[in-house]
Order: structure tokens, then C-alpha cells, then sequence
């Protein structure tokens, strides 16, 4: 995580109440779907809050992050709910897919695909 200590603590901020928002999910936004907030990276001004996503078991990810995006405003509206008071500016929402995940899966799949020969004992030893 970077920034300024304060972008860290507003991200933290916006990722806990983000979380419960969608753990929550009165409006029916995320139709049942898993989702995890990944990570949060605030703007310098704090106006612009780029919020990861992880969808592990979402069956499809563009379409759910099309309707995070078309009711964003649903969201901010309850995210201005919750931390109004403690905050001055509600961010702008920004989603992402996070592939953290998927690339670590991809990378360990291919690690374990690969033929690796045992080494030769004549090359352990030392000369």
C-alpha cells in the first residue's frame, strides 16, 4: 500500500465500509454473488477511491462488475451514509477487477507442469 498515511487510513476506512455494504447487500447489487474488497487506493485529494474487487466464485466477472459500475451511485450514496459524518468528501467509485489471485493460481499451475530432471549426483558434489 502507498501514499500518505492519511490516503491509508481513508482507504482502510472505505474498504471496511465497502465491505460490509456488499456483505450486507440490501438492494440486491451483487445477486447472491461472493464478493472480497481486495484493496482500496485513494487519489492525493481523497475525491477518487479505486476499489479492487476479488470474485472468486463469480460466474461471470465483467458482468458483475458492470452492475457494480451502472449502480455505483446506489453505493456511494450508502457509503456517504455510513461515513458522512466522518468524512468531508465521498469519493468517486472506481471498480477493478483484482487478478492477484487468478495470476497466482496460473503461475502455480504452471510451476507444477513443469519437467524438472533430479539433479545428477556427479554435480552436487564439490571438486
Amino acid at each position: 500500500m502507498s501514499g500518505t498515511v492519511r490516503q491509508q487510513k481513508y482507504a482502510k476506512l472505505i474498504q471496511k465500509e465497502i465491505s460490509d455494504i456488499f456483505q450486507r447487500d440490501r438492494r440486491g447489487i451483487l445477486n447472491n454473488e461472493m464478493i472480497t474488497i481486495a484493496d482500496v487506493k485513494m487519489s492525493p485529494d481523497l475525491s477518487v477511491a479505486k476499489i479492487y474487487i476479488s470474485m472468486m466464485l463469480a460466474k461471470s466477472k465483467d458482468a458483475t462488475l458492470d452492475r457494480l459500475n451502472t449502480r455505483k451511485s446506489e453505493i456511494r450514496k450508502e457509503l456517504g451514509g455510513k461515513i458522512g459524518k466522518q468524512v468531508r468528501i465521498i469519493p468517486e467509485l472506481i471498480f477493478f477487477i483484482d487478478e492477484v489471485e487468478e495470476n497466482a493460481f496460473k503461475i502455480d499451475s504452471l510451476i507444477n507442469s513443469l519437467n524438472i530432471p533430479p539433479a545428477d549426483e556427479e554435480n552436487k558434489e564439490v571438486k
